[in-house]
């Protein structure tokens, strides 16, 4: 007679080993070493330095890494920096190297649920599939509800990442979570429950041991989040030592800017503050080899620490591309906040507020040009117009090189949108011509009409006319948004059906642009970047129409503080809407990305005098958008031409030195 064996576990041994894994003191939390054994850059991912993670290349980024470690007993981890600087890299570690170490619950928050799975699409899956550490402990399941897109727990059951959009209160709610990313937090909106940073702090509370690192580019200031956390915390700035003289000191962008030749970029540098050398960034690499974080706010190290850093110091940026950056976006507001954001990681302190609309009347006074007229340098026509109860309102402005404008006129159509008599005078507008100083009378190239209100009003009157010279458009207050997107498709609630006019239809920052221009109209001289001209004839309600809003501070019930554009009930601000809707088209056309060989056609197609055409004597004169020298004349109230001056000293002569 055969005898069956059957072998069974050993029960008593089971709950060793599970008493064992329980018990055992876990091991050190090294993020450092854990990268440098397990993350490896495909040549997609890194294309100068593919292979093992190369502590060296980012040194800066050792002490970051050593204050997300449990040894560290800091509860929160701030870094704020610049785009393209590795931050991705040192989140990814931070996640992986927690689920392979020390496995616990943890929260990884994107500012919207779709960017959220973007990530774990593009970067959380390709990572568990390729680090060996992570493969076995998160295998592929695509029925299983352990291993879902935004849900991924381990084999074991021992830990898990959640990945949540900051846009959703209920993802941010009934968790406990031992580790956190807030990623992209400047971007973050405050949701249906309010303050998302708030609610996803609330998910660490009950957790003692808790650690949650806080990493963004900044934007704005006042109201950057990831701003405000850094001064929060300790403050800790990455200096080195100067090559020729040892002095510890942080990379400045102003000690470059100082040091700039605009025309040679390829000469960027430092000079050190206690020698006076050049540093050259062939001195880079040895300098960041000693890098040294100091903190500027040391009593907080024990709860917070907060970490600053730039491009100046990666090897993925060179200094040259730094100074030719700065060099195109130099006078533009705009392209400035993104230079200071996404370059230097430091958030654009905004112009709250525009100069007083009386300043701004006073010099239109005392204009070149005419209320009608298109002042000489403006080669590009766009006009914005606003649809109200009882009128449509319209801006028209000329566009030239440096991103100039100069406003050419302004009007008022009674009626609303859906009349036929106003759509007829807007047909009309869209066939208006305004005459230059050379003779020439020019359409708007681009023009941009609010589609927020009355939008099938809108759309009825638009369909009519051809998408690539009319956009129906909407403003975006987010100060992360970008200056113009095309809407995505929209459809109708009710029906499902796809809107037609979702094609031509974009969204516009009127945030920034309102930031922007309020820079720019206090400039005073017609040949800096970005100036803004005004013709003689404005009336008084156009400038305080243009100058209507604040951007102040809101405190929400919640006890969160936003800032948001606010103008006086009793003052309407149609004026600016139709300035922003003028630029929107600008940019539409194409103004800020125009190679200059177009200019120069441009200026060859509009600028070039008609023949026999009789030109304005004042026009002529004021030629390339050039005030001359002039004395009072008390009589007429207006500045009259010097008669007499010295050869070289003409707004004509300096024009061609700049030239």
């Amino acid at each position: 007679m055969n005898q069956i064996v059957v072998e069974t576990a050993n029960a008593e041994r089971i709950a060793y080993d599970v008493l064992h894994d329980v018990l055992k003191p876990a091991d050190d939390v090294d993020y450092l070493k854990w990268a440098e054994d397990n993350i490896v850059f495909s040549e997609l991912e890194s294309p100068d330095y593919p292979g093992p993670y190369n502590r060296r290349l980012f040194r800066y980024f050792d002490e970051v890494l050593r204050a997300l470690s449990p040894d560290d007993l800091c509860r929160i981890v701030t870094l704020a920096k610049s785009a393209q600087i590795g931050g991705t890299v040192i989140a990814n570690i931070y996640t992986g190297g927690s689920m392979d170490m020390d496995p616990s619950w943890f929260l990884y928050v994107h500012p919207t649920e779709n960017n959220a799975e973007r990530w774990s699409k593009m970067k959380l899956a390709p990572m568990l599939r390729s680090t060996t550490a992570l493969a076995t402990l998160f295998p592929k399941k695509s029925r299983d509800g352990l291993d879902s897109l935004l849900y991924k727990e381990r084999a074991d059951g021992r830990g898990a990442i959640q990945i949540s959009g900051a846009n959703s209160a209920a993802s941010l709610s009934q968790v406990t979570m031992k580790r956190q990313v807030q990623d992209d937090l400047s971007k973050w909106e405050n949701n249906s429950g309010g303050d998302p940073e708030t609610q996803a702090d609330s998910r660490s509370r009950g957790v003692e041991e808790a650690k949650i690192f806080k990493i963004s580019t900044p934007l704005v200031m006042p109201g950057c989040r990831i701003t405000s956390n850094f001064e929060a915390g300790s403050q800790e700035y990455p200096y080195v030592p100067c090559p020729h003289c040892d002095h510890m000191q942080v990379l400045e962008w102003e000690n470059m800017l100082a040091n700039l030749n605009e025309e040679k970029p390829e000469d960027a540098h430092f000079t050190c503050i206690e020698c006076g050398c050049e540093i050259r960034e062939y001195h880079r690499q040895a300098m960041v080899d000693r890098i040294e974080w100091r903190a500027r706010n040391p009593a907080q190290k024990r709860f917070h620490r907060s970490f600053c850093i730039w491009s100046a110091y990666s090897p993925l940026q060179s200094w040259e591309r730094i100074a030719r950056e700065w060099l195109s976006a130099k006078g533009d507001p705009a392209s400035e906040q993104t230079f200071l954001n996404d370059t230097v990681g430091r958030a654009y302190v905004t112009a709250g507020e525009a100069p007083p609309w009386e300043t701004l009347r006073d010099r239109g006074a005392n204009a070149a040009y005419d209320r009608g007229r298109i002042h000489p340098g403006g080669l590009i026509l766009t006009i914005g117009i606003d649809c109200q109860d009882d009128r449509v309102e319209w801006q028209c402005v000329a566009w030239g090189t440096d991103f100039r404008r100069w406003v050419v006129d302004y009007g008022v159509i009674p009626g609303h949108i859906s009349e036929a008599k106003c759509q007829e005078r807007l047909n009309g507008l869209m066939l208006q011509t305004w005459a230059n100083a050379y003779g020439h009378r020019i359409a708007a190239d681009m023009i941009a009409i609010d589609g927020n209100a009355y939008t099938e009003d809108v759309w009825e009157w638009a369909r009519r006319h051809p998408s690539g010279r009319l956009i129906m458009m909407r403003g975006d207050n987010r100060d992360s948004a970008p200056l113009i997107q095309r809407v995505k498709k929209e459809r109708n609630q009710k029906t499902g059906k796809l809107l037609k006019y979702s094609r031509r239809f974009y969204n516009i920052n009127v945030s920034v642009l309102k930031m922007a221009l309020y820079r720019n109209v206090a400039k005073t001289d017609p040949l800096e970047r970005g100036f803004v001209g005004f013709p003689r004839g404005m009336d008084d309600e156009y400038y305080r129409q243009l100058t209507a809003e604040r951007r102040v501070p809101k405190k929400r019930k919640d006890g969160f503080t936003e800032y948001k554009w606010e103008k006086d009930q009793a003052q309407a601000n149609e004026g600016l809407d139709t300035m922003n809707q003028a630029e929107a088209a600008a940019i539409k056309f194409g103004v800020r990305g125009l190679p200059d060989v177009i200019w120069k056609r441009l200026e060859a197609e509009r600028e070039t005098p008609v023949q026999d055409a009789q030109l304005d004597f004042e026009e002529g004169l004021f030629a390339r958008g050039l005030e001359p020298q002039t004395d009072e004349d008390p009589a007429k109230g207006r500045p009259e031409p010097t008669s007499s001056k010295k050869p070289g000293s003409s707004w004509a002569d300096k024009w061609k030195k700049r030239k």
